[in-house]
């Protein structure tokens, strides 16, 4: 731990510079040392690689200049390397806010104490599934593949709701599969249980292409780098402007059962103040019709709504069920 925490630290060293800094100022010389550290004069914003990570920090930015607005501190977004660095990241200090996915989350406030604040909305769902798509609907459609606005499906994937033609997931075996990281609960936990609950062998059943993203893992089936790839559902929308057919090309063809959305977690270093602050205006700024295009461009979130932390005990369990804890 000693060893990848310190990669961690040098990896958030120049975006989180004055954070790090100021983050564990205490009060002035001499005050009660039982007293509580005051708050950093500059925060970071984690954002994990969801999609194309050379352009989300800019993408975020009007997200981080409204909470640099609304605070009256620079806030200042960093695009981790992958899920678990920003949650180590929280637990280091390096980072105070942590946009994340449901794992994340409560791996968050599980080691890190940190305080589970927001949980997102997307077209009014508070859970989403994950996706198996192919380039090879011959193979794993077992009903006529349909057109939904410009995207094609079958096997009753088109709901948008999990489980749905999981009967189909058991030819993977043997084919090339764009697999995410083993924390993304879209792209590599609630696909791999389906399979592993299917009677596939997920060790070595299959060739994984590893990818760092949704929107890789969508490409990677789409250029016939991988035969099948593993996505929140619809990943396909975030391609769809540099590759108008990959609702043609790239089919879905099964889902998983519903995954937590992700959320917000903000670190306990922070005062119960600022904490709420944070929140509120996160809250506040997604009901705007300019914070829902942001927070749209940036995870498509529509809406970011009350936190329930115990709704995400699921994905620990799935993830539990794969020893990924």
């Amino acid at each position: 731990m000693n060893t990848r925490r310190s990669r961690l630290v040098a990896a958030f060293a120049i975006a989180a510079l004055a954070s790090i800094a100021l983050a564990g100022c205490s009060g002035a010389a001499g005050a009660d040392s039982a007293a509580p550290a005051a708050d950093p004069s500059s925060l970071v914003l984690a954002l994990v690689p969801s999609q194309d990570q050379a352009n989300l920090v800019d993408t975020a930015k009007p997200l981080t200049d409204m909470l640099t607005e609304k605070l009256g501190i620079p806030v200042t977004g960093v695009v981790s390397k992958d899920y678990q660095a920003a949650v180590e990241a929280m637990g280091a200090g390096q980072a105070q806010i942590g946009f994340l996915p449901s794992l994340q989350l409560w791996q968050a406030n599980d080691r890190y104490g940190a305080s589970v604040v927001l949980q997102t909305e997307r077209n009014g769902n508070i859970t989403y599934p994950g996706q198996f798509m192919t380039n090879d609907p011959d193979k794993y459609c077992d009903t006529p593949v349909v057109e939904r606005d410009g995207m094609s499906f079958c096997n009753g994937a088109d709901a948008p709701q999990g489980p749905a033609g999981l009967d189909s997931i058991t030819k993977i075996a043997g084919a090339k599969v764009a697999v995410l990281g083993p924390g993304s609960p879209a792209g590599y936990i609630y696909p791999m249980l389906a399979l592993k609950e299917a009677g596939v062998d997920i060790d070595s059943g299959f060739q994984k292409v590893p990818v760092t993203a949704n929107d890789a893992s969508v490409l990677a089936v789409y250029n016939g780098d991988a035969e099948v790839g593993f996505s929140f559902w619809d990943a396909r929308t975030l391609v769809k402007k540099d590759k108008p057919d990959v609702g043609q090309k790239v089919v879905v063809f099964g889902l998983t059962n519903e995954i937590p959305n992700d959320g917000v977690a903000v670190s306990k270093d922070l005062s119960p103040e600022l904490q709420k602050k944070i929140s509120t205006a996160l809250a506040d700024y997604s009901a705007t019709d300019e914070g829902s295009a942001a927070l749209k461009a940036v995870y498509s979130i529509t809406k970011l709504a009350p936190a329930d932390p115990s709704s995400l005990d699921v994905v620990a369990r799935a993830a539990q069920q794969l020893g990924l804890q």
